[in-house]
């Protein structure tokens, strides 16, 4: 039985652009992967989430009831507030661009959008109040002032932080993707 996908004289296919036949592109599309300060914040919610879970079991089997379904309750929010981190992030779809943040969500229709820029400036540092010199990709709105919109991306925020690269690819990507969904 041959494999060609583990062979190696077959010669190598670039990626094509076309999208996979299965790939909706009315949906929501994230154009980058979570970085690892966010994955691993999450991964850390919900190692502490199960360390929970578990007492709220062993609270179940001894103490009461009431006790235990609080523990519940709060292992419950930490696993969804792991979630909502990993879902954080600007999303694209035909219909707009999406920033999703821990509580709340903000879509931006095409036709608002006047433009997407990469300017070197102070940007948050993993989102904290301390600031340091970086990049970030900010949105021009027609219906407000360039100076009011807080910047979609950044170089120091937990998706990109110390991946320069990834910064330069992400923006590359939506900024493409603004100027086709802006056309069409």
């Amino acid at each position: 039985m041959p494999l060609p996908f583990l062979t190696a004289d077959r010669t190598f296919e670039a990626a094509d652009d076309s999208s996979l036949p299965y790939d909706d592109r009315d949906r929501w599309r994230r154009p980058y992967r979570p970085g690892p300060w966010r994955v691993g914040g999450a991964a850390l919610g919900l190692l502490f989430s199960s360390f929970v879970l578990f007492g709220a079991v062993l609270t179940a089997l001894t103490g009461t009831t009431t006790s235990a379904g609080v523990t519940f309750v709060l292992a419950g929010a930490i696993v969804v507030g792991a979630l909502r981190v990993l879902r954080m992030g600007v999303w694209v779809s035909p219909r707009g661009l999406r920033q999703v943040y821990f509580l709340v969500t903000r879509t931006v229709p095409w036709e608002r959008v006047v433009s997407l820029r990469t300017a070197q400036q102070p940007v948050r540092w993993l989102g904290l109040p301390r600031t340091v010199q970086g990049q970030a990709l900010t949105l021009v709105r027609n219906d407000r002032a360039p100076d009011d919109t807080p910047p979609l991306l950044t170089t120091h925020s937990l998706d990109f932080l110390n991946r320069p690269a990834g910064f330069d690819r992400a923006s590359d990507t939506i900024e493409a993707w603004a100027a086709e969904y802006r056309r069409g």
